[in-house]
């Protein structure tokens, strides 16, 4: 098919509605030219349990073959599981999901050996560009004089050990957890990672189904965790952690069914990575995530740098800096160990072994980590994504008390506040992230920039 690259590539991935904007036929092309650009002679690939990837994943894996490269499937994987296969297996890999998108979305999420990531910067450009050319007919590169072979590797038991080698969970007490899988791949990788521990697992919506029949795989949208919270009352659980779609992010509610900020969980996890480390490592923290971040880190000897939001950027500062963590707001936590790469699950094993390694409940434990009032990610449709920049940097640009950057939108800091304001990429949106000292002060500036933004 001739599709428009430009709706199916984004800044990290390939994502879009099948078969309307991609196909079978489009997935052999990306195989095809993903071996060319990676100059690879061997990839691994995984896939989600939509009802479109196996078709897609076997495609890609032809277009692959065809130009010489062997492919290992490791079939039904989480996207950290892929990215296990990847780093352990020294390969370049392909994993087939749209993470938390509906049904008839489907995806790509590449990387390069040991997981290091492709996006628009670092080889995904050059993809679309040799995709879209020969999807308008011009001609491929001859086939390898002999195509590559294509076999299977069941990769979930080493993946599962690998984690739990990197997590201390000897001494913990037991533990009720419950787990909402959302129909995704935690329903494949959590029996196997949990199966040893001394958990009392309750299990929700672990059926593997791509039509996602029960809530929107999306744990960072309020409403997708409703049933889980109300499950962790009901059981009087620990604790309740949430997956999304291909089980790369994480997201963590306490005993009391309440949410946890993943800037805490990154607070928390970047305490214990630096004690492991003997109190000394780079974290990397995107510029949104809690003031509460830099602080623990430096509270427990280590040095935190701050980097634009988007987990390409995490990635190349991580590999830069030598870091030993990273974590996002969005819930997405990256580990050294990890080959850099992000793993949800890795951090939901940190949380099990802080929570149970001592006896106070999940809410006590976390509030050290979380220390201020924050708005959330916050949208606004806008005409003109930049008049509306300047008009904000223009209201607040007389003050002395201000300090600006620009290193991701706009970021205006005062003594006891901070606000971010960044474009989308792709809709005509500003996203607004407020934090503040206390609850009154944030809602103060929350609303004072919002009738900037929203208000000709």
């Amino acid at each position: 098919m001739v599709a428009d690259l430009s709706q199916l590539v984004k800044a990290y991935d390939v994502r879009g509605v099948v078969p309307d904007q991609w196909d079978e036929s489009l997935a052999e092309l990306f195989g095809s030219a993903f071996v060319q650009v990676t100059a690879a002679d061997a990839i691994v690939i995984g896939h989600d349990m939509r009802p479109t990837s196996p078709g897609l994943a076997g495609a890609f894996a032809r277009g692959a073959a065809a130009r010489g490269a062997d492919v290992t499937l490791i079939g039904l994987c989480s996207t950290d599981q892929l990215y296990y296969a990847s780093g352990a297996l020294g390969l370049p890999g392909a994993m087939f999901t749209a993470s938390h998108n509906p049904a008839q979305y489907n995806g790509i999420k590449m990387c390069r050996a040991g997981a290091a990531p492709v996006g628009q910067d670092t080889g995904l450009a050059e993809i679309r560009t040799l995709v879209e050319q020969w999807s308008e007919g011009a001609p491929q590169p001859p086939a390898a004089p002999t195509p590559g072979t294509i076999s299977e590797r069941d990769t979930l038991t080493d993946y599962a050990a690998h984690l739990l080698g990197l997590v201390d969970l000897t001494s913990v007490r037991p533990l009720k957890v419950v787990v909402d899988a959302g129909n995704g791949m935690g329903g494949h990788t959590v029996p196997t990672v949990f199966g040893g521990l001394p958990i009392d697992l309750v299990p929700m919506y672990f059926e593997l189904d791509g039509t996602f029949p029960h809530h929107e795989a999306n744990p960072l949208d309020p409403k997708n965790i409703v049933d889980l919270q109300a499950r962790v009352l009901a059981e009087g659980a620990d604790l309740g952690l949430a997956f999304d779609g291909d089980a790369d992010r994480c997201f963590v509610v306490d005993e009391r069914g309440a949410g946890v900020s993943p800037s805490a969980i990154t607070a928390l996890v970047a305490a214990r990575e630096l004690a492991r480390n003997g109190g000394e490592g780079v974290v990397i923290h995107n510029l949104i995530t809690s003031s509460s971040v830099p602080e623990v880190v430096r509270e427990n000897g280590g040095t935190p740098v701050r980097t634009r939001v988007g987990h390409s950027f995490i990635k190349e500062e991580m590999a830069r800096h030598g870091a030993i963590f990273g974590g996002e707001h969005s819930a997405h936590y990256y580990f050294r160990d990890f080959w850099n790469a992000d793993t949800g699950m890795l951090a939901a094993l940190h949380v099990l072994a802080a929570l149970g390694g001592q006896q106070k409940p999940l809410s006590e434990l976390v509030a050290e980590y979380d220390r201020y009032a924050d708005s959330g990610e916050i949208n606004s449709t806008v005409a003109d994504q930049t008049a509306s920049l300047s008009k904000v940097k223009q209201a607040y640009g007389t003050r002395e008390d201000i300090a600006f950057d620009d290193l991701d939108g706009l970021t205006v800091t005062a003594a006891d506040w901070w606000f971010n304001l960044r474009a989308s990429n792709t809709e005509p949106l500003l996203r607004l992230n407020v934090e503040a000292k206390d609850e009154h002060t944030m809602a103060a500036v929350r609303d004072e920039v919002l009738t900037l933004i929203r208000t000709s």
